[in-house]
């Protein structure tokens, strides 16, 4: 990971919520088999600690290990996009990527009992579910949450360390960083992101 100090997050809170903005993440395994990748969804747990809660669609979780797991990696990436340096204003010179980012590392841990597994996945469909004007919620159709719980496995991840980096231009004087934000914020620009451009405005904000 880009280790200049200038990007890194040194707030356990940022971490906790970017994985709350953008949780659907990649959980990478060291296995017998050689390295396994999976895309799926976590929560952050309420409470001490910094604890995530995910599922896998089967047979993922028996591609990962579970029952005889080590130290695996989250990866947790939020908005990111083209900086072209055609915007800097200051001669030819190296475009960039502009992005944030976290790494987390733990132990993934198979919830095993059938009730708990199913908690936490109505858990999961919830905090996203919720969000619509007509919810369809797994608690409120008993036989649609058996079914569901039946081709997912859910686990729990206690996050031991982390590494995080918010790269958003920081290494630019000021009024580059001003041309940056109003060419990702302009709709004429193929490269127009106006989320991303938001974020290297608030990196930027003490400068």
């Amino acid at each position: 990971m880009l280790d200049s100090p200038i990007y890194r997050i040194t707030d356990e809170s940022v971490v906790k919520d970017l994985v709350r903005r953008h949780g659907w993440v990649t959980l990478v395994s060291h296995t017998s088999k050689g390295l396994v990748a999976s895309h799926l969804p976590v929560v952050v747990q309420d409470g001490e600690g910094f604890e995530l809660v995910g599922h896998f669609g089967r047979p993922d979780d028996e591609n990962h290990e579970l029952t005889a797991p080590s130290e695996s990696m989250i990866v947790v990436q939020g908005p990111h996009g083209y900086v072209s340096s055609s915007w800097y204003g200051t001669g030819p010179t190296a475009s960039t990527w502009d992005f944030v980012v976290a790494h987390l590392y733990g132990v993934p841990e198979p919830i095993l009992d059938p009730e708990e597994n199913m908690r936490a996945l109505a858990e999961l469909q919830s905090k996203y579910e919720s969000a619509l004007p007509d919810p369809v919620l797994m608690e409120e159709t008993p036989e649609l949450a058996h079914s569901l719980a039946r081709g997912a496995r859910a686990f729990r991840f206690r996050v031991t360390r982390w590494q995080g980096r918010n790269k958003m231009s920081q290494n630019r004087p000021a009024e580059v960083v001003e041309r940056i934000v109003t060419q990702l914020e302009s709709p004429e620009q193929p490269y127009a992101n106006p989320e991303l451009a938001a974020l290297v405005r608030e990196a930027n904000a003490e400068r």
